[in-house]
This record gives C-alpha cells, sequence and structure tokens, in this order.
C-alpha cells in the first residue's frame, strides 16, 4: 500500500549521459562523498564492493580502490568487462568498463585505471532517501498565503525534495493538498531554511491530537537543495553508521 507522506513526483525514466561534462560532475560527485561502489563481472553472479578514489578529467581515467573480496582483483585484471552501480542521493549510477584497467598503487595501496565511461545510466528513483528525526527535535513554522495564519510544529523527517511534519491539534481544514504555501521555516543545525512548499497531504491522528503533513519544497533554489542534500546524507551516513 502507498503511503502518501512518502510519495515524490513519481518514477522518472533512466536517462543515459553521453557528455563528459555530465558524466564526470556525477563522477566527481561519488569520490567527493566516499560512495560505495558494487562491481559485477558481466559473465558473472558475485558482487564486488569498491570505491572511486581518484579521477583524471584531462587524461579521461579514473582510479578504483581495492575489490572487496580481492578475489575479483583476478578477473579485472584478466580484462573481463564488468558493470559499475553506485545509489547517491536516490539517484542510481550505472556505467559499463569493458577496455583495459591498469594496476597501480594510490597512497601505498592497490588501484585500479580504469577509462572514463563514456555513457553513463543516470536513474532517479521513485522516493528519495529519508532521514527520520526522531532523536533531534527541530521546529517548524508553515505560512504564508493562502493561511490567514502561521502553524508552529515538529520537523519528523527530511529529504532531498520534501519533508514531513507534526503539527499540534486538529488544522487539517485549513489545509488543503496542492495548495503551496510561501513562507516555510525549519530550524536545521547548519542554519535556517526558508522556503515556499507544496502540502502533498494534511491528516489529522485524534488519539495523539496532532495533524501530520506530508509538504515538498517548491522551486527552491540550487544553493538551498544543496544545504538540504548535505543535511540529509549526513543524517544518512550516520544511520549507516549505527547500523
Amino acid at each position: 500500500m502507498s503511503n502518501p507522506f512518502f510519495e515524490e513526483a513519481g518514477p522518472q525514466p533512466p536517462k543515459v549521459l553521453t557528455t563528459p561534462l555530465e558524466i564526470q560532475a556525477n563522477l566527481k560527485q561519488l569520490l567527493d562523498n566516499n560512495v560505495p561502489l558494487s562491481i559485477r563481472f558481466l559473465e558473472r553472479n558475485q558482487h564486488y564492493q569498491s570505491y572511486l578514489i581518484e579521477l583524471h578529467r584531462d587524461k579521461g581515467w579514473l582510479a578504483l580502490d581495492e575489490l572487496i573480496p580481492n578475489d575479483g582483483e583476478r578477473l579485472m585484471l584478466a580484462g573481463e568487462a564488468f558493470e559499475v552501480e553506485a545509489f547517491h542521493e536516490g539517484a542510481r549510477l550505472l556505467w559499463t568498463c569493458g577496455g583495459p584497467v591498469h594496476p597501480a598503487e594510490y597512497d601505498g595501496a592497490r588501484c585500479f585505471w580504469s577509462p572514463i565511461p563514456s555513457e553513463l545510466t543516470y536513474h532517479q528513483r521513485r522516493n528519495a532517501y529519508r532521514a527520520r528525526l526522531d532523536a533531534m527535535p527541530i521546529g517548524i513554522s508553515l505560512g504564508g498565503a493562502p493561511l490567514s495564519g502561521a502553524l508552529e510544529g515538529r520537523l519528523l523527517d527530511i529529504s532531498a525534495t520534501g519533508c514531513k511534519v507534526s503539527i499540534k491539534g486538529n488544522v487539517q481544514a485549513r489545509l488543503h493538498p496542492g495548495e503551496v504555501y510561501s513562507d516555510f521555516c525549519a530550524q536545521l543545525p547548519g542554519g535556517s531554511i526558508n522556503c515556499a512548499v507544496e502540502l502533498r497531504h494534511a491528516a489529522h491522528d485524534e488519539r495523539q491530537d496532532v495533524t501530520y503533513c506530508g509538504i515538498r519544497f517548491h522551486q527552491i533554489s540550487g544553493l538551498l537543495q544543496r544545504q538540504i542534500e548535505r543535511f540529509v546524507y549526513q543524517l544518512q551516513r550516520e544511520a549507516r553508521r549505527q547500523e
């Protein structure tokens, strides 16, 4: 059963990126954020883990870290074609390497230089990662036309595209899905966010006397988008560490 609080814009078809600028920009995100890579040789089923540890844009090469488990290195050196898969900020990135791979050392550890791919598949998944904020009380305010007055509440979770909030009391009659409210503010640890939001859903819980709202950020600036993504990524990394 679908959950209206977690619905985003819906599934997007995969995009095949072919320009060097787009491909290298996405690879740099994997490098800068130390995103784990899943490597699978095309003729085999086992998956290996690695990381992107260097990117030489001018020369057209990227460096992969040692493979885990390391028996995959034998296949790589034998010239078997492989695909690389990574997930970052709600997107799946995939590319194939069928060209030569050269073993070397990087900071005293084994690495493998592979050609930067000429094509990279980018697939934004249905739902961006949502970070829960159970142990981090963050206040919010929701206001602006067509609301007659601001509503105060608490941030419950957040993703790169939206969030879920709770507001004390039954305010469901004042909120209408599809409406855009110009004044949303959340006091994040790294600084407050102020933007317009679109209401996706509102439901009143009679037992707790709380109205839960699913909202989506509306036409936010690139600077604010990056601030939110950094905060979500920090929470995601902390959650993985605890797991």
